[in-house]
């Protein structure tokens, strides 16, 4: 049976002319799904009968509700939905005063083995489709409290471009859910390819994962380096416009004796001197069986401090849901071992 969330205006009419539906009635189903979020082609009341008939003889509708939580004492809730294949994936709410965010993933698993993360210990299960990717803002029982979304969680946004980029297009349109891209930003350690698309054919918020300054040692943390050099990643950025409609920051995850020093913070704010962004600094949240610590309080001050001296916005990121590892794989991690 296939499942009508993920499907473009485009592919819904499409869809009802195969079906021999009036071309109108592609946007209703969209209203229906994005807009009234329903969970069943009966409950689609202004479309006829018989063509609700003939939609529930070829497709459904596609939501798959969470099947397991874990709450923070700070609020923050991690959420495991089921995937193809037996698959877990991982979706993170994130409430604070004004905002409420949503990490969504874009993968099961993830191809990029970056050392740091317990999603590349998994390896790669498969892509995601925009189906799955909006199931995780549908399903989701805060869903109508959602400010923000963020492609943050497990799996490598622009490796999966096609459906990412389907996913941002229904987001943003006004058959969908006609959100702002500025509600919207797309993390990424770094593919071009991708990269090259998402400037050109979206106009969300970009953040890239840095972590180190120098190509050696940021290689050692993020394999992608070899493919993907951090230099021309920077030298594709600075061909757009980044303004107050569209920005660009840097994520850098600070390990003790590792990459925070101050040496560190100098090189990282010449490398970044000719591009308006923000240094998002980020407290490492140990994962098990990975040898790499946390820098300690101090030490993260006096490197935001030295950035912003030279003229580079950063700031350090509250760690949020660190109780219940929502940085991190581990829960997809337990139910897969469950189904093994």
């Amino acid at each position: 049976m296939e499942f009508l969330i993920g499907k473009t205006l485009d592919e819904l009419e499409r869809l009802v002319a195969q079906l021999e539906m009036p071309r109108f009635t592609a946007r209703q189903i969209a209203g229906w799904l994005y807009q009234k979020k329903v969970s069943s082609i009966e409950e689609m009341t202004n479309i006829s009968l018989v063509h609700r008939k003939r939609l529930i003889e070829n497709y459904s509708v596609g939501r798959n509700n969470c099947e397991q939580k874990q709450e923070s004492v700070d609020g923050t809730i991690k959420y495991l939905f089921p995937a193809f294949n037996q698959q877990w994936i991982e979706s993170v709410y994130i409430p604070e005063k004004e905002r409420a965010t949503l990490c969504i993933s874009s993968q099961a698993g993830c191809k990029m083995n970056c050392l740091f993360c317990m999603t590349g210990k998994q390896g790669f299960s498969g892509q995601l489709t925009a189906g799955d990717m909006l199931n995780q803002i549908l399903s989701l029982p805060e869903t109508d409290s959602l400010t923000n979304v963020v492609f943050m969680g497990m799996g490598e946004p622009l490796d999966n471009v096609d459906e990412l980029l389907k996913t941002l297009e229904i987001l943003t349109s006004d058959y969908g859910f006609a959100w702002s891209p500025k509600r919207i930003t797309v993390s990424t350690v770094g593919i071009l390819p991708g990269l090259k698309r998402l400037l050109e054919e979206s106009k969300v918020h970009l953040a890239v994962s840095l972590h180190s300054p120098y190509p050696a040692e940021r290689l050692s943390l993020a394999p992608v380096e070899k493919a993907y050099p951090l230099t021309e990643i920077l030298d594709r950025i600075k061909q757009y416009d980044f303004s107050h409609q569209r920005r660009v920051s840097f994520e850098y995850i600070l390990f003790g004796g590792l990459n925070d020093d101050l040496r560190h913070a100098i090189a990282l704010s010449k490398l970044l001197k000719d591009i308006p962004c923000r240094v998002n600094l980020i407290h490492y949240h140990p994962v098990p069986g990975i040898h790499l610590s946390a820098s300690n309080p101090k030490t993260m001050v006096e490197f935001r401090d030295c950035l912003n001296d030279r003229g580079i916005v950063a700031t350090i990121r509250a760690s949020r849901g660190e109780d219940i590892l929502a940085a991190c794989g581990m829960l997809s991690t337990e139910g897969m071992n469950r189904k093994s």
